[in-house]
């Protein structure tokens, strides 16, 4: 069967169309091409001010630790500070002690001891306190005056024969703990008009150690 002149121009037509479809095609992967580099591009863009954002965070969490932890320490020697005039009356008026020593560090064999404050006399009494402050209370406070206690003879031989008490002293502290405190032998003593008192019923009796 002989190809027509129709037959030709159809078939131009067809690859016309054809030719047309392809080009819109490439034309529609080329943008889709484009739109998928910049949206990486944004994702990488995104991803770069997290990590900017993260890096930022994370110094400003260390700088705000060590703001905190030096204020802590600020706290915590104001309290021992406050502390120390109003102890040393307790020590000395009420058990009698004369030697009152703040802040004492010992270390010996490798260990290390730390006390906010010690007072001993020696004579007819021969006795010693060792007292802990702390601005907030915390029930592992009581753990760590019991461990000193117990460590104390081997960093101190001169007073082994001494009897030994604890004073615990606090800014804060609720009524439930200061049972336990109680419990366990040990003076409280609490913050009233910017001083420490005694703050222990009539009939205590402090456990020695």
């Amino acid at each position: 069967m002989a190809t027509t002149s129709e037959d030709v121009w159809r078939i131009l037509a067809e690859l016309a169309t054809a030719q047309a479809e392809l080009t819109a095609a490439q034309a529609e992967l080329t943008a889709a091409q484009k739109e998928t580099d910049r949206q990486l591009k944004e994702t990488d863009r995104q991803q770069k001010e997290t990590e900017r954002r993260q890096q930022e965070t994370d110094r400003q969490l260390k700088e705000l630790g060590r703001q905190i932890g030096g204020l802590g320490a600020k706290f915590g020697s104001f309290t021992e500070g406050l502390a120390l005039p109003s102890m040393e009356t307790i020590l000395r008026q009420r058990f009698g002690m004369e030697v009152i020593s703040p802040s004492v560090r010992v270390s010996k064999n490798g260990q290390h001891l730390e006390i906010d404050v010690l007072a001993y006399t020696n004579g007819e009494l021969n006795t010693a306190y060792i007292v802990e402050v702390k601005s907030h209370a915390r029930e592992e406070s009581i753990t760590q005056l019991k461990s000193i206690l117990q460590r104390f003879r081997s960093f101190f031989p001169e007073h082994k024969d001494k009897k030994l008490y604890g004073i615990l002293a606090w800014v804060d502290l609720s009524n439930e703990l200061r049972e336990k405190i109680l419990q366990e032998g040990f003076y409280v003593a609490r913050i009233h008009d910017q001083v420490f008192e005694l703050d222990i019923p009539d009939n205590f009796q402090p456990r020695p150690y």
